[in-house]
């Protein structure tokens, strides 16, 4: 799962032979916001020892399921790249723009 939020975008899969999920990311900040704001139970950022995203870190299903609840609940803006600005500056706004971009690619090609 790719989740691109206002506190940083992660990807989140389950490895083979591995308990619970692992949270990837390429910025380390943005796995810290996660553990702040929503998910204390997030294990330690490591770094590297991946092949696609440079830091990384553990966390059960449970726990993960509790907090996109609250992250759900959390949604009071009424532009969702606006607030990326806001949190996050205009940098990160524009490449969540150019992602946007992208994507809407798919409205001619599904």
């Amino acid at each position: 799962m790719w989740l691109v939020t206002t506190i940083g975008f992660f990807s989140i899969v389950q490895k083979p032979g591995q308990p619970g999920l692992t949270i990837r990311s390429r910025v380390a900040t943005d796995l810290d916001r996660l553990r702040e704001q929503y998910l204390p139970a997030l294990s330690p950022t490591r770094r590297g020892g991946g092949t696609d995203y440079p830091c990384r870190a553990t966390v059960g299903w449970e726990e993960f399921a509790l907090a996109l609840a609250q992250m759900a609940r959390d949604i009071a803006y009424a532009n969702f790249k606006g607030e990326v600005a806001l949190r996050q500056g205009h940098t990160r706004e524009r490449i969540y723009s150019k992602v946007w971009g992208v994507l809407r690619e798919l409205e001619t090609h599904s």
